[in-house]
């Protein structure tokens, strides 16, 4: 009778081991880990927005589309850099296609579209979702981008677009879609792809 007991416990003991051998634990993401990305999120949109507002109120519209060409991908490389992450933005219609979005950023964006949809604030969207690639595991994070009233000149509707930036536009970005927004719609999102 000993024996059948622990035969039993021996099987069963096995049997509890291959089944969290066959099913890890999902990984998840600790509160330091979520804000330290939403911290460089954070200084992505604060340093790009400052560089904009600067060089519109100094040189104007047409001016500061560079900003936003080259700038922003400059200070996204240097968070890059500085962290050994991805970090950049996407855009719900393209005007450079550095920004297109991939399968994951798709899936944040129309999870972002849907919310702001329903009432939502698009100021407190965000998008977390735990990637395992190689067998190190990612945290796929998305902020998402509002429209804000200074970018509707270059982004409002074509009409409302002053001759001059759609010059430059057109010269800068020959194939845009980015136009036809309005303040507070969902205009894109800043992306991260970290290891945890």
């Amino acid at each position: 009778m000993t024996r059948y007991y622990s035969l039993v416990l021996t099987l069963c003991t096995i049997g509890i081991a291959g089944c969290s051998m066959l099913q890890p634990a999902e990984k998840t993401v600790d509160a330091k880990t979520l804000e330290e990305t939403r911290a460089v999120a954070g200084q992505l949109a604060t340093q790009l927005g400052g560089r904009l507002k600067a060089e519109l109120t100094a040189n104007g519209p047409e001016a500061a589309i560079p900003v936003c060409k080259q700038v922003a991908p400059e200070i996204a490389g240097k968070l890059a850099t500085e962290k050994n992450w991805q970090v950049g933005r996407v855009g719900t219609r393209l005007r450079n296609a550095a920004n297109a979005p991939n399968n994951w950023q798709q899936d944040a964006l129309k999870q972002f579209s849907e919310r702001l949809a329903k009432g939502e604030k698009p100021d407190a969207m965000e998008f977390t979702q735990i990637e395992k690639d190689g067998g190190k595991h990612y945290l796929r994070y998305a902020k998402a981008i509002a429209l804000q009233p200074m970018c509707v000149t270059c982004h409002g509707a074509a009409e409302a677009i002053p001759e001059g930036v759609k010059a430059r536009l057109k010269q800068e970005y020959p194939n845009d879609q980015a136009t036809g927004y309005q303040p507070g719609e969902l205009r894109g999102a800043i992306v991260i792809r970290r290891p945890l």
